[in-house]
C-alpha cells in the first residue's frame, strides 16, 4: 500500500523511519505534500519520497491513502479535497470538534465512498465501546486526563488541580490543544454533548494519565493508560504516534482482530 503524508513534523518522521526504513509489509511513504518544499528537499533523498506543493498532483501521484500529519488548520482547508479521491488517516481529530466540518465530511464520505480512518490516538479501548454501543446501550462515558502542569497552566501550584469538569464539547472550547482524546472517545461512543471530561493540572507528573470509565447494558469497563513521549518530541504521545501505524497496518491486512 502506497501512502502519501500531508506534513512533514515529529509523526511524519517518525512514520519515515519505521516505514520507509524498516520496511514495514507493503507500506511504503511515497508522496509527501509540504508548504516549503526547499526546506525539507532532504527527505526525498534521505527516504526515496517526491515532495509535493500542488494538492492536486500530491493526490494523483502514486499513492493509495493519506495521512493527515500536519495540524486543524490543515485539516479544515485540504481534508474537503482529499476525500473526493483518497482515503484518509485523520491524525489532528481535534479538527471534527468543528460540528459543521464533520457534518461536511460525513456528507463527502457518503458522495465519494473513501473512508476516513481515525487511529485511537493516545488511548484505547475505542472498539470496546464501539462494541457496547452497538445498540445505543451505553450510558454513561468519563474521562479523566492528567496532565503535568506547566503544559495545562501558566501559574505554579503544588498540588495537582482540576482545572475543568463537565461536557467534552465545553473542554473543546476551553482546551482545544490539550484533549484530542476526548473528542476520538466521543466520537466513538455517546457524543461530546453526552461525554464527561475531567482535566487535572499536576505538578508531580511528567507524563501524560488517561483514564476511562463506561457504563451501559453490556455492564462497565475502565482503563488506564500512561503516556510515554515520542523521543523525537516529548509533546508527542509515543502511543499516538504508534497508533497510526497500527492503523496502517490493519488496514492493509488481510486478518483484522476487534473493531
Amino acid at each position: 500500500m502506497n501512502i502519501g503524508l500531508i506534513g512533514a513534523g515529529a509523526i511524519a518522521n517518525f512514520l519515515l523511519k519505521k516505514i520507509n526504513h524498516n520496511q514495514h509489509g507493503n507500506l511504503r511513504i511515497k508522496s509527501i505534500f509540504v508548504r516549503n518544499r526547499e526546506e525539507y528537499r532532504f527527505l526525498e533523498s534521505d527516504y526515496g519520497v517526491t515532495l509535493f506543493t500542488d494538492l492536486e498532483a500530491f493526490l494523483d501521484s502514486e499513492i493509495d491513502i493519506v495521512v493527515e500529519a500536519a495540524n486543524i488548520n490543515a485539516v479544515k482547508t485540504l481534508l474537503p479535497s482529499v476525500i473526493k479521491k483518497k482515503e484518509v488517516v485523520l491524525i489532528s481529530v481535534g479538527a471534527l470538534a468543528d460540528e459543521t466540518l464533520l457534518t461536511e465530511i460525513s456528507n463527502l464520505v457518503d458522495e465519494y465512498q473513501y473512508a476516513v480512518h481515525l487511529p485511537s490516538g493516545a488511548i484505547g479501548g475505542l472498539d470496546l465501546l464501539q462494541n457496547a454501543h452497538a445498540l445505543g446501550t451505553v450510558t454513561s462515558v468519563s474521562l479523566t486526563t492528567r496532565k503535568p502542569a506547566s503544559s495545562l497552566i501558566e501559574e505554579e501550584i503544588d498540588e495537582a488541580e482540576v482545572i475543568f469538569e463537565g461536557k467534552a464539547v465545553d473542554a473543546i472550547k476551553q482546551f482545544p490543544k490539550n484533549v484530542n482524546v476526548s473528542i476520538v472517545l466521543s466520537l466513538a461512543g455517546i457524543g461530546i454533548e453526552k461525554t464527561r471530561m475531567c482535566l487535572v493540572a499536576d505538578p508531580d507528573i511528567e507524563k501524560n494519565m488517561h483514564s476511562v470509565e463506561i457504563m451501559g447494558d453490556f455492564g462497565e469497563a475502565t482503563f488506564s493508560i500512561t503516556n510515554n513521549p515520542l523521543p523525537e518530541n516529548p509533546k508527542t504521545s509515543y502511543l499516538a504516534a504508534m497508533s497510526i501505524l497500527g492503523t496502517l497496518k490493519r488496514i492493509d491486512g488481510k486478518v483484522r482482530i476487534g473493531g
